[in-house]
């Protein structure tokens, strides 16, 4: 055709040419504008100035086509046959609309007509969020449990454990109260909530063993089955993620302990799947630290379980950041120390060493930086020597870090990494027990010296604690009467620290005393069956030996006479049995089996000690049980008037007994006069009653047997009582009470010449 078109235009003269060439261009363009607009419905539009431009020649090319079909009838047959759309397209729209169009498209117009707001308008804005919104879930019922319960223990399916999932994570969301969270059920019914939670805990894990085709591990197997070694596990790992990461939460959010515990034995069980989870495994270990540190007795030992249980079977992955949460937790919680708190304490110290002793490196790695943490508190009280400086040593926190390190270290042994820091340890405790070295801090003493015990005794290595005690024996005045009466005995296991007040008691003393025995005997039992023993014996026999000779108190003479005997007991046997002996000293493999061969049949020392070791524990409990009696029962209590009273009570009865009344009054004024003087002395009294008056009888009925020259101290005492009531006695009541005792001295010499 276009050969054709070429051989007409050859034909035309310049004339013609110029009338009907442009009609021939315009046909050309004609062909070339609807393939263009046939490549622009796949294209992108072009930028808006052209498209204004072609789409405002739309009923030009309209009629270049229709005339199309008068000049070349065959090409308008061609189109017809393959472009239709071409010819019968829409020239409706003008130029002008085009443009309006456009500008509607480039610029927000603003409407004629502004429309109010309407209630239906906010309905329909409503109903539009609630189409987002899914619809209200299902609600739980009893006959729901029953139904999954029979269908668990039939065949448990994965559309059935989606479903028990969905529901236990719509109980879980009530205990956090998260109302917005969408779940698929709905528990609004606490006894369904409660046989909810009471059903998982008891079927979900069989179950999920059961669908997943888990083999139950042999009696001597160690290693646990992980799920993820089931096929079935890619496919159901959703809905097992949802319901551990919801045990996690609800341990999270229950407070009874009972409670607790029953899913915690659930949460034991499901250790295997919190393995094959990381994130899940995470959070599970927050809540397990948490409810070890704080929990109830149970709680922990369960919490404990599942955290020593997961650190076996992961230790390269968990084992290092558990043993940090756990010491910063311990660290916490120790922070106050009494009868009640001091038993979970220990729980901690001894279960904390036994996760230690998972892997030697890694506690190795942490004991060195906690206890060289522990030494740079220590050298800066000793250079600053401040008030701060000096508590932050002088604290439970920091002594409850030194027993822990050394059970740690005592659990261990013998193990080559951790034994370079028994000496370091040692020498922390050392210098914790001389940093401030007076009375007030004895209790301190005594627990570092404890603390040593336990470490010698473990590490069978020697480190010398005697001179600690020995040194308390010389410095402490045993003969000095007390200057008060104490209602309890002083705790030593739970004080760090005395007041004025317990220093000036009667109970602090014995406290002391008893201690000491303690003390004492505890560090000859370690050394028992050393070959040395004698040697390491004579300075404390010495030392013992000089408090018998200057300590007058009987009680006091009976202990320690006691432990001298047992020691000097100890020392003739193993002197007797050195005798016997065929080696020498440097011979150190004879020497450990000849200890070894000691403690098997045992020591003078070591049978008394068993002995006493089993009637201390009992008189322990018997102080414990006593003190919850004592607590039971509403005793009185003694109020002391105040001196105005006394004064209007003089008044009052002012006219009866006038003959005796002066006297007794001028007694009872002075009596608690010195009695309120007295009290405004104590500063540091903790509460305890001033009875002093009473002291004086007690020590005298302690001392009457070994000497009667006190009576010149108590004189010297302000005890009213004795001083000043025989000056203000009748003659009549001397005379009668002298008689008395003539009459009882006659009737004894009588009795003695028969």
């Amino acid at each position: 055709m276009a050969g054709k078109n070429k051989r007409k235009l050859e034909d035309l003269s310049v004339d013609e040419f110029m009338l009907s060439g442009f009609d021939s261009g315009e046909e050309d363009d004609c062909e070339d504008e609807e393939s263009t607009q046939q490549k622009g419905k796949m294209k992108k539009p072009a930028p808006q100035k052209t498209s204004v431009k072609k789409q405002g020649k739309a009923s030009e090319h309209k009629d270049h086509l229709s005339a199309l079909k008068s000049k070349d009838p065959e090409f308008y047959e061609f189109l017809q046959e393959n472009d239709q759309k071409l010819l019968n397209f829409d020239d409706s729209d003008s130029l002008e609309d085009e443009e309006e169009d456009e500008e509607e498209r480039m610029y927000h117009r603003l409407p004629s007509q502004l429309e109010e707001a309407d209630d239906d308008n906010d309905e329909v804005e409503t109903g539009k969020k609630d189409l987002k919104k899914p619809k209200e879930g299902t609600k739980v019922t009893e006959a729901m449990i029953e139904n999954w319960r029979t269908g668990l223990r039939k065949e448990p399916t994965a559309k059935l454990i989606r479903d028990i999932t969905q529901a236990f994570k719509a109980a879980v969301a009530t205990t956090k109260g998260d109302s917005e969270e969408l779940c698929r059920y709905t528990i609004s019914d606490s006894a369904v909530f409660n046989s909810l939670i009471l059903f998982c805990i008891k079927d979900m894990h069989a179950a999920l063993n059961k669908m997943l085709k888990l083999k139950d591990p042999e009696k001597g197997q160690k290693k646990l089955i992980l799920p993820s070694s089931s096929p079935r596990w890619q496919k159901n790992q959703i809905d097992i993620k949802m319901y551990i990461a919801g045990v996690v939460q609800l341990l999270s959010s229950l407070t009874q302990s009972t409670v607790v515990a029953a899913v915690l034995r659930h949460a034991n069980q499901m250790v295997p799947y919190y393995l094959c989870l990381p994130k899940q495994c995470r959070h599970f270990l927050k809540s397990l630290i948490k409810h070890w540190s704080t929990g109830e007795e149970t709680v922990r030992v369960l919490a404990f379980l599942a955290l020593n249980k997961i650190c076996r079977n992961k230790q390269d992955i968990y084992l290092n950041p558990v043993l940090r949460q756990m010491y910063i937790a311990y660290v916490k919680n120790c922070k106050f120390t009494s009868p009640n708190t001091l038993p979970m304490i220990n729980f901690m110290q001894r279960t904390l060493a036994e996760m230690y002793s998972l892997d030697t490196q890694v506690s190795y790695q942490h004991a060195f930086i906690y206890i060289r943490q522990l030494a740079i508190h220590l050298r800066n009280a000793m250079n600053l020597k401040k008030k701060e400086t000096y508590q932050s040593v002088y604290n439970w926190q920091y002594m409850h870090c030194l027993y822990l390190w050394c059970r740690v270290l005592s659990t261990i042994y013998p193990s080559e990494v951790l034994e370079p820091l028994i000496y370091p340890l040692c020498q922390v405790i050392i210098g914790c027990i001389k940093l401030v070295p007076i009375s007030r801090y004895y209790p301190l003493r005594l627990h570092c010296v404890r603390a040593i015990i336990l470490l010698s005794a473990n590490t069978k290595t020697y480190v010398p604690a005697l001179p600690f005690l020995l040194e308390i024996l010389q410095q402490e005045d045993f003969n000095k009467k007390p200057g008060r009466m104490s209602i309890k005995p002083i705790n030593f296991a739970v004080i760090l620290k005395l007041s004025k007040t317990n220093l000036q008691e009667k109970a602090y003393k014995d406290g002391l005393v008893e201690q000491l025995y303690d003390l004492i005997l505890e560090y000859f039992h370690t050394q028992a069956c050393s070959i040395g023993f004698p040697e390491l014996a004579l300075p404390t026999i010495v030392q013992l030996k000089a408090f018998l000779k200057e300590c007058k108190v009987a009680n006091y003479c009976k202990q320690m006479r006691q432990l001298l005997e047992k020691i000097q007991e100890n020392c003739s046997y193993i002197t007797g049995r050195r005798q016997k002996a065929a080696f020498g000293v440097g011979d150190v493999t004879a020497v450990a089996a000849w200890e070894k061969q000691v403690a098997e049949e045992g020591t003078p020392l070591t049978k008394y000690y068993s002995q006493w070791k089993k009637l201390r524990e009992k008189e322990i409990q018997l102080e414990i049980s006593g003190k919850e009696r004592m607590e039971d029962l509403n005793l009185p209590e003694i109020k002391r008037k105040k001196a105005e009273e006394k004064k209007a009570d003089k008044k009052e009865f002012k006219g009866l007994f006038e003959s005796d009344s002066d006297d007794d009054d001028d007694d009872d004024d002075d009596l608690f006069k010195s009695k309120e003087g007295k009290g405004d002395s104590d500063e540091d009294d903790e509460g305890l009653e001033d009875l002093s008056d009473l002291s004086d009888d007690d020590d005298e009925e302690n001392v009457d047997d070994l000497e009667e020259d006190d009576s010149d101290g108590d004189q010297k005492k302000p005890s009213s009582s004795k001083g000043k009531a025989p000056k203000k006695m009748l003659s009549t009541e001397l005379k009668e009470v002298a008689d008395g005792d003539e009459d009882m001295v006659e009737d004894l010499e009588l009795s003695d010449q028969d």
